[in-house]
């Protein structure tokens, strides 16, 4: 089955001559670390069973965070943490959109808007559940920056897991109601406010069409019915990759690439066929800044908080309820031959990896 690093090396080098003068330097990373990815311009090492002799080589991966073949330890490693951090009390998956109208001036200034994305989005969620007619207390959030949609088009939303419950300035924890978070039509208004003011004083030269507060700006606040455990799951496939996996990856044919996508309308799978360089640029539109952290906590769930975080999960913990599993390690034992079975692949030699020239 064709991968993405296939369609880099494809069309890649078309892409980038035709379009080095106007790529960002985290494309230009992206596309080079993405077709190097397990190739011996990487370097790696070899094994050799110790029965039949048999050698096997194993190229060293990229670690791009954009790429779809790396990383599986990593998200595995992320998701067993934010599990033990977990509370055992309901959760609320609450979703931020920003508008259409503000796509050009995001993609011009991802970096700033983006974060002022996350601000706000958490902002308005701390002040509205502070309310005592709703929750009453501090929650804990966890967001997810996405940036797409699931034909790749650009699509700026944050995704938010936000506790179903918070703590009072005394200290006492007060439970939100079985369903029911805050009001979504509040909730998108004070949003959009806190967005607009901090985006004004980010671009204080940039102009703001007035159409924006005319228009509901979309946002979904609901219980997450199928468990905090499943919600995490779904939102720690993108924590350390992007946009699409490459079991989506159909074929690479006639300069062109199809992928299959499940349609949100009537949640059947479809295919998309796009030319090389469409799919690529699309692709890319979804690379972060350099630097740029996609995820970030707030509330009870802030680094700062980490301390309050376990004195809560001891105290709301039912009697019998063990304690949350550490982390798992990854196994470093030998893997048996894939030949004879019998043996073992022991480590023999590594390879170095190509010289790298200029960007």
């Amino acid at each position: 089955m064709p991968e993405i690093a296939d369609i880099v090396r494809t069309f890649g080098p078309a892409y980038r001559q035709r379009y080095s003068e106007r790529m960002l330097p985290s494309h230009v990373r992206t596309l080079r670390d993405l077709a190097a990815c397990r190739t011996e311009s990487l370097g790696g090492h070899l094994t050799e069973c110790d029965q039949c002799g048999h050698q096997h080589y194993s190229y060293h991966s990229c670690r791009n965070r954009s790429c779809p073949s790396c990383h599986t330890g990593d998200r595995e490693r992320w998701l067993d943490k934010r599990q033990s951090e977990l509370l055992p009390i309901p959760y609320f998956h609450v979703v931020f959109t920003l508008p259409a109208e503000l796509q050009t001036l995001i993609w011009r200034q991802q970096k700033l808007l983006y974060a002022v994305l996350f601000k706000a989005a958490a902002a308005a969620l701390l002040a509205l559940t502070a309310d005592p007619r709703y929750v009453g207390g501090e929650v804990g959030i966890l967001s997810v920056l996405h940036t797409w949609t699931r034909q790749l088009q650009r699509h700026p939303h944050v995704h938010c897991l936000v506790t179903g419950g918070g703590l009072t300035e005394t200290g006492e924890w007060v439970t939100a109601r079985k369903r029911y978070l805050v009001p979504a039509a509040a909730l998108s208004q004070l949003f959009r406010a806190r967005f607009l003011a901090l985006a004004r004083k980010a671009l204080p030269d940039e102009g703001f069409p007035e159409t924006l507060f005319a228009s509901d700006w979309v946002v979904y606040c609901k219980p997450a019915l199928q468990g905090s455990r499943k919600l995490l799951d779904y939102l720690g496939r993108y924590v350390h990759r992007i946009a699409i996996t490459n079991r989506r990856i159909l074929a690479i044919h006639d300069n062109h690439v199809t992928f299959e996508y499940k349609d949100s309308k009537d949640h059947r799978w479809k295919r998309c066929t796009l030319s090389g360089e469409e799919f690529l640029r699309r692709f890319l539109s979804h690379v972060l800044p350099r630097g740029f952290h996609k995820v970030r906590y707030y509330g009870l769930l802030a680094p700062s908080r980490r301390k309050s975080l376990r004195h809560l999960q001891w105290s709301l913990a039912e009697p019998e309820e063990p304690a949350p599993a550490p982390p798992s390690e990854q196994s470093t034992d030998p893997l048996p031959c894939p030949v004879c079975e019998i043996g073992l692949m022991l480590f023999v030699a590594r390879i170095p990896r190509a010289p790298r020239g200029p960007p």
